[in-house]
């Protein structure tokens, strides 16, 4: 999907020193996934205390070793 968008040079030209990556495109897409990556992290991160806990479940018990 082709767009046109004012990115600001310096952002762009430190990002892309950084990463090492070659091309304005290729440290883009990277911010991009590495941004939804962590979004996705603070979403997981919001069910903190959101399960009830038991203590007395014992995992092992349950294997199926055969």
């Amino acid at each position: 999907m082709p767009s046109n968008l004012k990115i600001d040079d310096e952002l762009l030209g430190e990002a892309k020193q950084l990463s090492g990556l070659p091309t304005k495109k290729d440290t883009v897409n990277e911010a991009l996934r590495e941004f939804i990556r962590h979004l996705k992290q603070l979403k997981i991160l919001s069910f903190e205390g959101a399960f009830e806990e038991f203590n007395d479940y014992d995992h092992k018990k349950y294997r199926n070793r055969e």
